[in-house]
């Protein structure tokens, strides 16, 4: 019998699984020892632990010891293969996925379907902002982070014109969710501590940098409370934050910001963060357009309790993907529905009936958010709390919640000589990590252009 290259048949139920964060992983190995087969079709080859990409991209962490190999981590489990391509297409009618990888489709059928695909990051319809203001959503946006923040104090050194010193030396994150705290309290750290005394013609610690976000709150989902406590932290720290401020246009040399009031104003700055906001997978308009699945404003599948889609009860989507109501976006959401998921294959397969499913549950653990050495606010049901207490907090739960025991070390030994000294293990940055993200876009274009001659002639 043929079957499609680079995928493995079976007699068994057919489990496909879309995605390879935190949502899609767990589901994957909740089923070890069922008897079903397994495809992870994921667009990286790594799971990453995404509420770390800031510490690769101010150099305490090393990519690696957040991202370990999908495939590494599932060698073991038989009924599981990896398969890297990236989805594009649902079909639900005929129960195939369509992957791409490197121009070749591949189709893969499925009995039942968890699609964990993500979120990306959302600019708000003003996409051409990526291009001056990376995300954080990926290990490719902390590298060119990492590369543009330490680039900048490099240029800074070697420039003899006080405006562009003063603009390569001012850093603004726009967003004041936790990655937006997490990320100004770092890049402040850095300037202030790490690279202190590193520079002859500058002075680091004079580094500006700017915490920009649209509401009236620092970190808003977690109170007033915690909030204020981050906010005056940050201050302290000297980071400028600028409440009911909205960015309204990005450019190479700075951002333009609008307030409350009417006013603009323009920051010149070389150096700037995005994370106010996020976008669903667009897999979620496919499901729409072939069911009675609706989407929000982001793009997320409003699910029915048991966490499928309308018509198609073998079909769950889980995670960023997922709008569920009072499920935040966070790892607890995706790891706790992914493992949902695989309970309900695992128990149907044994007899169960699938018309009296309980419906999902979600087991709130709490959130955190690091704001500097030594110092977060940590929310645990009604408990609030913050400083050096919620830091350790921090630091346990997350160690906890990466995968592989080697991977826990190594993070441990990273976080002990950062946390101990200033010193940090992973300055390094390239050229091609700063800039590729723009030279990509470039040969893209030109490769666009160069097929719309070739059709004109």
């Amino acid at each position: 019998m043929s079957h499609p290259p680079g995928i493995t048949t079976s007699d068994k139920h057919r489990v496909v699984i879309i995605g390879s964060g935190f949502g899609g992983l767990t589901a994957a190995r909740k089923l070890k020892r069922a008897n079903v087969d397994v495809k992870l079709i994921a667009k990286t080859t790594h799971h990453l632990f995404q509420p770390l990409l800031y510490q690769v991209a101010t150099g305490i962490l090393s990519e690696g010891e957040i991202a370990p190999p999908t495939r590494i981590i599932l060698r073991k489990q038989r009924n599981a293969q990896v398969v890297l391509g990236e989805v594009t297409h649902i079909d639900l009618a005929n129960r195939t996925v369509d992957s791409v990888l490197l121009g070749h489709t591949y189709r893969t059928p499925y009995d039942s379907l968890i699609i964990a695909a993500g979120a990306g990051q959302s600019y708000f319809g003003n996409d051409q902002f990526a291009e001056w203001a990376p995300g954080m959503k990926s290990i490719d946006d902390a590298l060119e982070l990492r590369g543009r923040i330490l680039g900048a104090f490099e240029q800074a050194e070697r420039s003899s014109d006080p405006v562009r010193r003063e603009k390569l030396l001012t850093f603004v994150v726009v967003g004041a969710g936790a990655t937006g705290v997490e990320m100004a309290g770092q890049i402040a750290e850095l300037a202030d501590h790490t690279l202190k005394g590193a520079f002859r013609h500058i002075d680091s610690t004079q580094a500006r940098v700017i915490l920009i976000e649209g509401a009236d709150a620092v970190l808003p989902p977690m109170g007033p409370k915690l909030g204020g406590k981050a906010q005056r932290r940050l201050e302290k720290m000297g980071v400028e934050i600028q409440l009911n401020a909205m960015v309204t246009d990005v450019d190479r040399n700075g951002l333009v910001v609008k307030y409350k009031d009417g006013t603009t104003k323009r920051i010149e700055s070389a150096t700037k963060v995005w994370s106010a906001g996020v976008a669903a997978s667009p897999l979620g308009a496919d499901l729409a357009r072939q069911s009675d699945t609706e989407i929000d404003r982001a793009g997320r599948v409003k699910v029915l309790p048991d966490l499928t889609i309308p018509g198609h009860s073998n079909v769950w989507v889980v995670g960023d993907m997922a709008f569920v109501e009072g499920v935040p976006g966070q790892a607890q959401g995706a790891i706790q529905g992914g493992r949902y998921a695989a309970n309900l294959i695992k128990a149907e397969l044994r007899g169960a009936d699938p018309s009296v499913r309980a419906p999902f549950k979600y087991w709130n653990k709490g959130s955190m958010a690091a704001v500097s050495k030594h110092s977060a606010v940590a929310q645990v049901g009604k408990l609030e709390f913050g400083g050096y207490l919620a830091w350790l907090a921090w630091l346990f739960l997350h160690l906890i919640y990466l995968v592989g025991f080697q991977t826990k070390i190594i993070t441990l030994l990273s976080w002990a000589r950062s946390f101990l000294s200033p010193g940090r293990g992973q300055l390094t940055i390239t050229e091609q990590q700063a800039y590729a993200r723009t030279r990509i876009e470039q040969l893209e274009e030109v490769v666009a252009s160069t097929e719309d001659d070739e059709k004109a002639s």
